[in-house]
């Protein structure tokens, strides 16, 4: 009886959400609300390039540019030559919830450099997507607002709105809250991903770094606050069973420490980080955001008992505390201040 009036509730949920969008005139949107998709597909599971004796590698640098920042960041877990990108497709997947600027949403110029960086080592085609939040969309338009859509197409990308496109069913195994996620095409037409989150903190998820940022890449009917509002940080890490991405590249130039998802309290970070496992990234994130000590959920406990990541870790998405090891560049005593900070968090 009370899986019952759970289903009901969520499908009234459902049904108010997409009548608002019905009054904003999203049409389409409401349609895909009530379907489901037609194709079955295994998840989409890479291994990590970038490791060093078994551990993860998790980086954290800056510079002078957004340009020096990525690459730095990239270099100093192996470099972009780790993914082979001579000749292949790749996706880059910002966070697009909204059409809010940074640090709500993925900052334009991380986009732009991360756009440059593959194309320079021979990308055969660089594609931007995402799919906006149900109370925000289209993304399209977002994009536009908030200079991700410019940003990619003056660097020569091909914009991709994940809500135009095929959803297919994808089985998890080891799953608590879900059993199948439902999910875009576009996790299985690059060869690459590379997954672009903005470091910033949230109302419901407490947080939202690289394991969240997959939540635009899922089915309107499937996001969390529809399934389950008080398993949010779980449901996020179990979504993420259904794919892995190459590489995370998390946007720190201008972080989220205080509030989100749509506004919050900004601080100038000026760094970005970077690893192949999502854990890690997110990981050295939180030691950023919790440094500044004014995001209650992210405070009162520590970053290895945050309940994303204690999942995401029993599901084996990336290592654990022992299996990773943060490296950082060198920058101004500020730069040295925060990544004091990060490894005082995070024990790393």
């Amino acid at each position: 009886m009370d899986s019952q009036r759970h289903t009901r509730r969520t499908a009234l949920k459902a049904m108010a959400a997409s009548g608002a969008l019905l009054l904003w005139g999203e049409m389409p949107v409401m349609a895909e609300v009530f379907t489901r998709p037609r194709t079955r597909r295994e998840p989409r599971l890479r291994e990590n390039a970038f490791t060093e004796g078994g551990a993860s590698l998790v980086s954290a640098a800056t510079g002078e540019t957004v340009d020096e920042m990525v690459e730095g960041a990239v270099d100093l877990i192996g470099g972009f030559d780790r993914l082979g990108l001579s000749g292949k497709t790749v996706l880059l997947k910002p966070n697009v919830v909204s059409g809010e600027a940074n640090p709500a949403t993925t900052n334009p110029e991380v986009v732009g450099a991360v756009v440059r960086a593959v194309s320079r080592r021979g990308a055969k085609k660089v594609y931007v997507g995402d799919m906006s939040a149900l109370r925000t969309i289209s993304t399209r338009r977002n994009m536009d607002r908030n200079g991700i859509l410019k940003a990619a197409s003056d660097n020569g990308a091909e914009v991709v709105i994940f809500e135009d496109f095929e959803w297919y069913s994808v089985p998890l195994e080891g799953t608590r809250h879900i059993s199948e996620a439902y999910v875009t095409e576009w996790i299985y037409r690059p060869d690459v991903i590379i997954n672009m989150p903005v470091i910033k903190t949230h109302r419901s998820a407490s947080y939202s770094i690289a394991l969240k940022n997959f939540i635009g890449c899922t089915h309107l009917r499937q996001r969390p606050y529809l399934i389950g509002p008080s398993h949010w940080e779980e449901l996020i890490a179990e979504f993420n069973a259904a794919y892995a991405p190459e590489l995370n590249i998390a946007d720190g130039t201008v972080s989220m420490i205080a509030g989100g998802p749509w506004k919050g309290t900004p601080a100038e970070t000026g760094l970005i980080i970077a690893s192949g496992d999502r854990i890690a990234a997110d990981v050295a994130g939180l030691g950023l955001i919790r440094s500044f000590g004014m995001w209650e959920p992210v405070t009162s406990r520590p970053v290895w008992e945050q309940r994303q990541i204690i999942r995401a870790i029993e599901l084996g998405l990336g290592r654990g505390r022992g299996g990773m090891k943060l490296v950082a560049g060198s920058g101004s005593a500020e730069f040295e201040r925060l990544v004091s900070g990060i490894r005082e968090n995070i024990g790393l």
